[in-house]
């Protein structure tokens, strides 16, 4: 994709395909520390703004190429990062908007979330 599809905005109350990826490495920081401290703390409370961490995180003025290397080293360090969380920590909790959710269900949804922005960047 080049670089100025991946980076146009069609509204300008919408995130491009780079605020989208953006938005990922967001998740990745937001989730990594969830699956760290939910296996230490009692149900830590993890609270994340996604459109003011977009917003203040300038996703739309960086350069594509680092942003698409830093979410994929990111991801990549997740992965071995949950392959190593043993099974019986899986079963812990931390709140997520005032709710208490397992550790297994927010490595669950973080794939689901993931796979459903990357069809947004990579089919529209």
């Amino acid at each position: 994709m080049d670089d100025a599809t991946f980076s146009k905005k069609d509204d300008p109350n919408k995130w491009s395909k780079k605020e989208i990826l953006g938005h990922l490495i967001d998740s990745a920081t937001n989730n990594h520390q969830r699956f760290i401290r939910a296996q230490f703390e009692t149900n830590p409370e993890i609270i994340y703004d996604q459109v003011n961490w977009n917003r203040f995180s300038y996703y739309q003025q960086m350069n594509s190429s680092d942003l698409i290397g830093f979410w994929l080293t990111y991801n990549k360090h997740l992965i071995n990062l949950i392959k190593n969380i043993p099974r019986e920590n899986l079963s812990r909790t931390c709140f997520i908007a005032g709710n208490l959710l397992t550790l297994q269900f927010l490595i669950e949804d973080y794939i689901v979330h993931l796979e459903h922005h990357m069809k947004q960047i990579l089919n529209d």
